[in-house]
């Protein structure tokens, strides 16, 4: 089956096409040759006899024709009860490691779908690292905390690589210390830019960053007289440029800044990592994706974000609503060329938005997108069948 005529899947119509191709249908069960096969005997019929005969009933010798079977055929696994075959092959994904959990998933749901056929190897280097080496044309499909930036976006058309972009969860990037720092538990973005901007190079306690603070106006001026640990997301991180984005951003071109965060601090690309780096200080400061804050609630303490409107805590209702300050998309960009050259990587995309395959957001911890977001990421791919 031609993959750019597959239609998108529903989880229940994936279970229902499993089903089926294991039990065979209703019609296979009633096969008419079947049926007349165990009602003929031998090929003869029952003997007719007519009164006064006097001649000896003739009897045709008996045929015996062998049954005729059919090889049994084998069926690839379908992503809809009427069509849409799941395609094997190999499909490799590179990016971000805020997407990487729940693309391991929809991975799994992959290779459970398609008996072992379809093989997604996923990594999670970080947004730029995977860009670089899916406009290189090493990688499949990009896991991206933020959108594609022009400059990479253009890397990629000078290598000949077009891309599909496709929203697929909210993430509330989480700034968060450890629980022993009770003292902090709500941070404007004046604070905040205080504390990881450039101009807080060399600030080594948390009350360093107090007359920056209140010279760019902060409200949040309760910082504790303790060393100021901080453990974050390195440069190649879309978890770094979107705090950038939300932090830096606001201040730095006013300020004749450069739009960036301090380096004098703990990078790591690793999300887990940087959870034991935030929770090895009593003092510490950090950022990582909601879903591995999540998991690790009794090691981290969640600070409270005031973007103007008041300290508002990340949970999952004020991620999706947005009342979160710090609330963001995750995407999967798709390689057309992949797409042209390997089928599986139609198929295994076809998952990723089917019913189950969106359950698996809510499963790695994030946010589902609301209506109009997923109908716009559903609509888009529709269009490239």
């Amino acid at each position: 089956m031609n993959p750019s005529k597959r239609r998108l899947v529903l989880a229940s119509a994936i279970s229902l096409s499993l089903f089926a191709a294991a039990c065979g249908s209703d019609d296979d069960k009633a096969d008419p040759t079947t049926t007349a096969a165990a009602t003929t005997v031998a090929g003869s019929e029952a003997p007719t006899t007519e009164a006064q005969t006097t001649e000896a009933p003739t009897t045709e010798a008996a045929t015996t024709e062998a049954p005729t079977t059919e090889a049994p055929t084998t069926e690839a696994p379908t992503t809809e009860a009427t069509g849409g075959e799941i395609v094997g092959g190999e499909v490799f994904v590179s990016g971000s490691s805020t997407v990487e959990p729940i693309s391991v998933l929809v991975a799994e749901l992959a290779d459970s779908l398609s008996d072992g056929e379809l093989a997604v190897s996923v990594e999670g280097p970080g947004t730029g690292d995977g860009f670089a080496k899916f406009c290189e044309g090493e990688a499949d499909i990009a896991d991206a905390s933020r959108p594609i930036k022009d400059e990479e976006a253009q890397i990629c058309a000078d290598a000949g690589i077009e891309f599909v972009e496709l929203a697929v969860a909210i993430d509330g990037l989480t700034v968060a210390t450890s629980p022993a720092n009770a003292a902090v538990e709500c941070l404007d973005t004046a604070a905040l830019y205080a504390l990881l901007g450039p101009e807080s190079e060399g600030f080594a306690n948390w009350t360093d960053a107090i007359a920056l603070a209140t010279e760019l106006g902060s409200t949040t001026l309760a910082l504790p007289d303790a060393p100021l640990d901080i453990t974050g997301p390195g440069v190649e991180s879309g978890t770094y440029d979107s705090l950038v984005e939300f932090v830096a951003k606001p201040f730095a071109k006013d300020r004749g800044q450069e739009n960036k965060f301090r380096s004098d601090y703990t990078q790591s690309a690793n999300d887990n990592l940087i959870v034991e780096g935030i929770e090895d200080s009593d003092s510490s400061l950090g950022w990582v994706g909601y879903a591995f804050y999540e998991v690790e609630q009794e090691r981290l303490s969640a600070i409270a974000v005031d973007g103007g409107e008041g300290c508002v805590a990340p949970t999952p209702e004020t991620i999706a609503d947005g009342s979160y300050p710090f609330s963001r998309t995750l995407y999967i960009y798709v390689s057309k060329t992949a797409m042209a050259d390997n089928p599986a990587v139609t198929s295994f995309v076809d998952i990723y938005l089917s019913e189950e395959g969106l359950a698996q957001v809510s499963e790695a911890g994030y946010v589902a997108l609301n209506d109009e977001a997923l109908k716009t990421t559903l609509d888009t791919w529709a269009a490239e069948g």
